[in-house]
């Protein structure tokens, strides 16, 4: 099986690269030599690579940034993922895409069902979402996952955020009235196998569609730091002190949704498995990323 995967650079692309078993074969596009917002760009590197299944893991995801340029989150986010459905269909290949808890506007006090209504708040979710629709509207067989709050060892994330802020400061002020699902993106990378065979394999609609596809169990931001801080402690790193916060102490130029928890219950009565639990995932990436920064340190 031959997987074309933008966004070489990203988290989740980075960990199918390592995730691929025998007989998958990962083709990862980024820049410079592969321009999302340029279609003739995109449909001209799968026409020329040709493949078995596209995933589209590219996005702008500068969420506050995005307030600021809006049209330039939609070049990439809705633009962007078109010209990626377009070349998809022109090879007859099914397509995988992935979206974001952000979508919403987390008003509802209850994890977040794909019937729920869409209400994003910001540039980037109103540009993740557009790309959903535009994708949807190109290519019939697409899956279309919905993930939230994805760290890994590679690429800035969460998770390396809190290690580097434990080096420096002796206190941390964490955001804890925002929950959500912390996913790892080698849990995203391992199910996408599954889920491209699926989509080769089945040409019903089954398998098509909205899903939500994220790690199980919930947390706040404090949550997932206070766990984090605790894991490298285990191994001698600096552990500080948290402030547990309020989103209005901590103003940024996007509104967050309150509520990111998704309910991943059609994904899993579809493809009949689930992402794992965020705190048997976690240890695994932060002794990875403290295995990194201590061997860069000797």
């Amino acid at each position: 099986m031959r997987i074309v995967v933008t966004g070489k650079r990203g988290q989740v692309a980075s960990a199918l690269r390592e995730r691929a078993v025998p007989g998958v074969e990962i083709v990862a596009l980024g820049r410079p030599e592969f321009d999302l917002a340029d279609r003739a760009s995109v449909v001209g590197a799968f026409d020329r690579l040709g493949c078995d299944v596209v995933v589209n893991a590219a996005a702008y995801t500068a969420v506050d940034k995005a307030e600021a340029e809006p049209e330039a989150a939609m070049r990439v986010n809705a633009d962007g993922a078109a010209h990626v459905a377009e070349a998809a269909a022109r090879l007859n290949v099914p397509l995988i895409h992935l979206s974001t808890d952000y979508v919403f506007d987390g008003s509802l006090d209850r994890p977040y069902r794909e019937t729920d209504a869409t209400g994003p708040t910001g540039a980037y979710g109103r540009s993740k979402l557009a790309g959903e629709r535009r994708i949807a509207e190109i290519h019939p067989r697409c899956a279309i996952l919905r993930t939230a709050w994805v760290y890994s060892p590679f690429g800035a994330n969460f998770v390396r955020t809190m290690l580097r802020l434990a080096e420096t400061r002796a206190e941390v002020g964490v955001v804890a009235d925002q929950r959500g699902n912390p996913t790892s993106a080698l849990d995203i990378a391992e199910a996408l196998l599954p889920v491209a065979r699926r989509l080769i394999e089945d040409s019903s609609p089954a398998p098509t569609g909205v899903f939500h596809m994220a790690g199980a169990g919930e947390a706040s931001w404090a949550d997932l730091a206070e766990a984090t801080f605790a894991i490298a402690a285990r191994r001698g790193w600096p552990r500080p002190k948290l402030r547990r916060i309020a989103t209005a102490d901590h103003p940024t130029a996007a509104r967050r949704p309150d509520n990111s928890r998704l309910d991943t219950a059609k994904f899993a009565s579809v493809y009949g498995f689930s992402l794992p639990e965020w705190t048997k995932s976690l240890p695994a990436c932060v002794e990875r990323l403290l295995d990194a920064a201590l061997s860069s340190e000797s």
